[in-house]
């Protein structure tokens, strides 16, 4: 196995084509943070990214993005940010973990969301958890929609019954599947900056990196990647929006935000159940959640995926103190989050911070979110 290192910004269109390839013949690399348009995007706006090029007889075979810091310390492309992370490789490639951390020059190789089935990586694997997917087609004579009203009756009824109200209230409910007008992507960002801090969370969009990554991933409009923005209106006046990528078949969920003022009428849920309808209607097959509990992803979910978060490394002084230093961080989180004594309380002392954070800015009430 030859393994050659490139830069990510500019990659050149025969590799991206190969990268493409090696998607197409897997349905497990289908998710769209697996393509490289996230992996160049990334690489725009935020530094120390590299791809790693396997090579059997000189044609290139496996792509394994990641970003490296000076000390040698890996992780995977948009840690934090991405919901699926895999070296994307053609069928029956396989590569030694420790050569590859050689050729990367890395220590250790931190995940947090990687698809089942890497098996070298297997070692390394801490802890799986789920991820909730709505099989948009539920059936092969059965949509998603169906499948809910049959899962969840009331669920549904109660939906459809708000989003009525709410267009009697308001005006007319109108769903935009793919906005295209940046305004309202600058809306949604305000919004979500607002609901983490105001919900003591780490304010993503507080950081200009990952704002210019959102607006660039805007723009892409590619077959392995589009930045789709969705928003109900009621009236002229916005309810809920969203922003996520999406392949030909799989649509991520990513940044979804409402207005709180209007949290009655449950517009994340609505918000959802629209994405749901017009993503399968235009081709998509899953509908990916992403890693987390929530109680409206396990209304919604069809079925659940794994993926699994650890460090892979090599023997190196520099491993076993960022492994030792790491690792009981996310132990205690993951311990958090999956005890509902533990996380409800963690859960209101959060919000109880960011009520005394968003008090003191004065804008305690601009946002809300679903997720």
């Amino acid at each position: 196995m030859d393994i050659t290192i490139h830069g990510l910004d500019g990659l050149s269109a025969s590799l991206r084509a190969a990268w493409h390839g090696a998607m197409d013949e897997s349905p497990r690399f289908a998710n769209p943070f697996l393509a490289p348009e996230f992996a160049m995007g990334v690489a725009r706006h935020h530094g120390g990214t590299r791809l790693a090029v396997l090579r059997e007889k000189g044609q290139p075979v496996g792509f394994f993005p990641y970003e490296r810091n000076s000390f040698g310390v890996g992780r995977a492309i948009g840690l934090g940010l991405s919901d699926c992370q895999a070296l994307v490789h053609r069928p029956g490639v396989t590569w030694d973990t420790h050569e590859l951390l050689r050729a990367c020059r890395l220590s250790v190789f931190e995940f947090d969301h990687l698809i089942e089935d890497q098996q070298p990586f297997g070692a390394y694997v801490t802890g799986t958890f789920a991820s909730p997917v709505l099989d948009l087609k539920a059936g092969e004579e059965e949509s998603y929609a169906q499948w809910l009203r049959g899962a969840y009756p009331g669920l549904a009824k109660t939906t459809l019954k708000k989003e009525r109200r709410l267009g009697r209230d308001l005006g007319e409910i109108r769903f935009v599947h793919d906005e295209r007008d940046p305004r309202m992507l600058r809306t949604l960002m305000r919004w979500k900056s607002a609901q983490y801090r105001r919900t003591g969370r780490m304010d993503r969009f507080a950081r200009p990196w990952i704002v210019a990554l959102v607006d660039d991933l805007f723009q892409v409009r590619e077959e392995h990647f589009t930045g789709v923005l969705s928003v109900v209106y009621a009236g002229d006046r916005p309810v809920a929006a969203h922003f996520g990528p999406r392949s030909a078949t799989v649509f991520a969920a990513w940044f979804t935000a409402y207005d709180p003022e209007l949290s009655y009428y449950s517009p994340g849920l609505m918000m959802h159940l629209r994405m749901a309808d017009a993503a399968g209607r235009d081709g998509v097959r899953i509908m990916d959640m992403g890693r987390g509990d929530k109680e409206y992803k396990d209304w919604l979910k069809t079925r659940e995926l794994r993926v699994g978060e650890g460090f892979a490394t090599r023997p190196h002084p520099v491993a076993t103190a960022h492994r030792l230093w790491r690792r009981p961080v996310r132990g205690l989180r993951n311990t958090v989050l999956a005890h509902p004594r533990l996380r409800e309380p963690a859960d209101r002392l959060l919000k109880t911070v960011g009520t005394l954070r968003t008090s003191r800015r004065g804008d305690g009430r601009d946002a809300g979110s679903a997720r």
